[in-house]
């Protein structure tokens, strides 16, 4: 049975109760029409303006690693079955993986899911049997969960990295079955990653390049910056330990910007330092022959954009204006003098 949405259960709670809630900020991007409600927990319609301001932060993205020099792959939101099992994603989180089933029968298994289909639509949405999909299996792909996933075994195919490593230039949307109120916390959402495959040396030197540049990219954004230690979300009584490790070996950092969570700041940029884990999955080689380190930052590019509304308002024509000339003017020049000042304070400090 597919049960009432958050939104309904809500407002069916605050009829029988006489009361209203006050228009929170997803109410007020919904409102708006910057997102475009579909009837499903995180899961929306993005308007022209939403998307520009999405575009334009790719554009500075890129111009942000351009010296990096890296290979730019695109991918679709979905990947191997064989890879995905393969990523052992499903040991730590999987509750938030999404897979990919279809109809794979014959004509009386079509007039069995016609039937069983014909009863799901005569109910309303919150009572439907799912009795329909029972007549469905599992295909050769599942939904990815990271933008970074499907380079792995692509990366791994061509043989030992070169002795510099290799840096990749990725987006893709992504899927995590999270169904939540909070905008921030999509269903279906866009990740743009730089990743790092190499030896540990060169992989840890660009997490921290990234955050400094990452860091730089949400100042020039008039957001407010706070990078933190942080953990994935693992599943699990046994998850705790993994987390608590990953913690301990400070494996993952996060920018945390305040967008729609009251309880909290949500997470917009994620810096990671995966140790040997997918070069020893896929047998990834450095050119000396050892198991390559890998790393990521990942841009969650609705999020940054959530935050750019929360922070500066929902006309795009009333932001600052060193915000619009970022982004709607010569956005290579302004990045370029951002990473000079940066360099310069940071020879600044190093001398003093």
């Amino acid at each position: 049975m597919n049960p009432m949405t958050d939104t309904a259960a809500t407002a069916a709670a605050n009829a029988a109760a006489g009361t209203s809630t006050a228009p929170g900020f997803r109410d007020e991007l919904l409102a708006a029409g910057l997102l475009i409600d579909t009837g499903e927990n995180g899961l929306y319609g993005r308007s022209q303006i939403f998307e520009d301001v999405v575009d334009r932060l790719n554009v500075a993205i890129t111009h942000l690693g351009a010296d990096q020099q890296p290979e730019v792959l695109r991918f679709p939101p979905a990947m191997r079955r064989t890879d995905f099992e393969d990523s052992e994603y499903l040991k730590s989180f999987p509750n938030l993986a999404g897979t990919i089933h279809s109809f794979c029968g014959n004509d009386m298994g079509h007039q069995r899911l016609l039937r069983a289909l014909d009863d799901a639509t005569s109910e309303s949405d919150g009572d439907r049997s799912d009795a329909w999909m029972a007549q469905q299996k599992p295909t050769r792909v599942v939904l990815t969960p990271a933008a970074c996933y499907p380079i792995y075994p692509v990366i791994a195919r061509r043989g030992a990295l070169p002795a510099d490593g290799r840096t990749i230039d990725v987006l893709s949307y992504c899927f995590r079955h999270e169904p939540s109120l909070d905008p921030g916390r999509m269903q279906m959402f866009r990740q743009r990653e730089y990743v790092r495959l190499g030896n540990a040396e060169q992989v840890m030197a660009f997490r921290q390049m990234w955050i400094e540049r990452g860091s730089l990219l949400v100042t020039l954004l008039h957001l407010p910056v706070d990078v933190d230690l942080a953990n994935d979300p693992f599943f699990g009584r046994g998850g705790k330990i993994v987390a608590d490790s990953q913690r301990a070996q400070a494996l993952k950092f996060e920018l945390l910007i305040p967008v729609a969570d009251p309880r909290g700041k949500t997470a917009c940029l994620s810096f990671n330092y995966h140790m040997e884990h997918f070069g020893a999955i896929w047998k990834i080689a450095c050119a000396d022959g050892s198991v390559a380190h890998t790393g990521c930052v990942g841009f969650g590019m609705e999020r940054i954009t959530l935050a750019l509304f929360r922070h500066h308002g929902l006309d795009v024509n009333r932001w600052p204006d060193d915000v619009r000339a970022l982004l709607w003017g010569d956005t290579e020049a302004r990045v370029a003098h951002g990473l000079q000042d940066m360099h310069a304070a940071q020879r600044t400090g190093a001398g003093a």
